[in-house]
């Protein structure tokens, strides 16, 4: 007799605690079935009881080489579809809530981008002139969208070498949904302020006129990160006035202004190796998310290395936070009773294009 998927309602009203018992008592019946990934900015309870942790493009790829059939993605939506996208056949994406999802991801719709496309068309022709590039915080069927017109995916860490890909191929890129990750990528390539220009997908052509179009050699999105965009040039000016010999390493989401004031700019991954293999006794200013920052600074505080997050507030990934204990125990309890919720499955025409995206980024990288 086949057994009907299991409520949510009966875990809604779960304790932490008593969620987490049951956690692991699910995976130690799954076994070798099940592999937990965690990205970096997860919650702590949850990060917990993670197999693998690390940034979203790692997470994917060292999935795909595990021997589990169902991958949990403790991240937000477009972690999961990369999952998908990147595994096995035979192996199945699940994420524990489907409203994680990636504000900044959100702000660069398939539908928005098709029609930049067409609107740029008014000016130059993109498909010879425009190589669209985008990072890999964004859904598949823009990555698909890419791959069908010669562009390519890139993440924090790659950006740079990715653009230089993307001039190899055209003249000019549209990068998107991130602006800040593109300025300040296209900055350290030495290309001027002026020629990268902000594309407004709610104004007709973006908001600019065709000479603006004509001089830019990077098209940014107008798109961020709602946790970076918190960090002010105020909070590095007040922790150097008070330590100055401390040092500050930022996420290249932040503004450009923050980057200019960093010592240091990296992906998570860079921030994590950064700090870790510092000079014991130093003091850090992070500016990234606070889960991240406050799992860093527990770490290296037998070294007595002081780790501060940036800003004065607090500031999480609030759509990662709803991948709780109580989504990850009713998942879990779940796929024992042989029922797959919230399975991501990206279309197949979809996937094959994105993988060619991806696959450029690996090449290129």
């Amino acid at each position: 007799m086949q057994t009907a998927t299991i409520s949510f309602d009966r875990f809604n009203s779960l304790a932490d605690n008593d969620a987490g018992d049951r956690i692991r008592a699910a995976k130690a019946a799954l076994g070798k079935d099940v592999v937990m990934l965690c990205h970096h900015y997860q919650r702590a309870d949850v990060y917990a009881h993670a197999d693998i942790t690390g940034d979203s493009l790692k997470l994917s790829r060292l999935a795909s080489q595990a021997e589990a059939k169902h991958i949990v993605f403790c991240g937000v939506h477009f972690m999961a579809e990369v999952a998908d996208i990147l595994s096995r056949p035979e192996q199945i994406s699940i994420l524990p809530d489907l409203a994680a999802g990636c504000s900044m991801a959100d702000m660069a719709s398939l539908a928005k981008v098709e029609r930049a496309w067409r609107e740029l068309k008014a000016v130059l022709n993109p498909d010879e002139k425009i190589t669209p590039v985008t990072y890999i915080n964004s859904a598949a069927d823009l990555k698909a969208f890419c791959g069908e017109h010669g562009g390519i995916v890139c993440t924090s860490s790659n950006a740079p070498k990715i653009l230089e890909w993307s001039f190899a191929q055209r003249e000019k890129v549209l990068f998107f949904p991130d602006q800040h990750l593109g300025r300040w990528s296209g900055y350290k390539m030495g290309i001027p302020l002026d020629q990268m220009v902000i594309w407004n997908p709610d104004l007709e052509q973006g908001g600019l006129t065709r000479e603006q179009i004509e001089k830019a050699k990077i098209i940014l999105w107008h798109g961020y990160c709602s946790v970076h965009q918190m960090f002010q040039p105020r909070d590095i000016a007040k922790f150097r006035a008070q330590y100055p010999e401390g040092k500050v390493i930022s996420h290249p989401e932040c503004s450009f202004e923050i980057c200019k004031e960093s010592d240091y700019i990296g992906s998570t991954e860079t921030i994590l190796k950064v700090v870790k293999e510092a000079p014991a006794n130093t003091r850090w200013l992070v500016g990234t998310e606070l889960n991240l920052v406050e799992r860093l600074a527990h770490e290296v505080k037998h070294e007595g290395k002081i780790v501060q997050f940036m800003a004065s507030t607090i500031c999480m990934c609030s759509t990662m936070q709803r991948i709780d204990p109580q989504h990850l125990a009713w998942t879990l309890e779940n796929l024992v009773q042989g029922k797959v919720v919230n399975q991501i499955t990206v279309p197949e025409h979809e996937a094959k294009l994105a993988k060619i995206s991806l696959e450029r980024m690996l090449a290129a990288s």
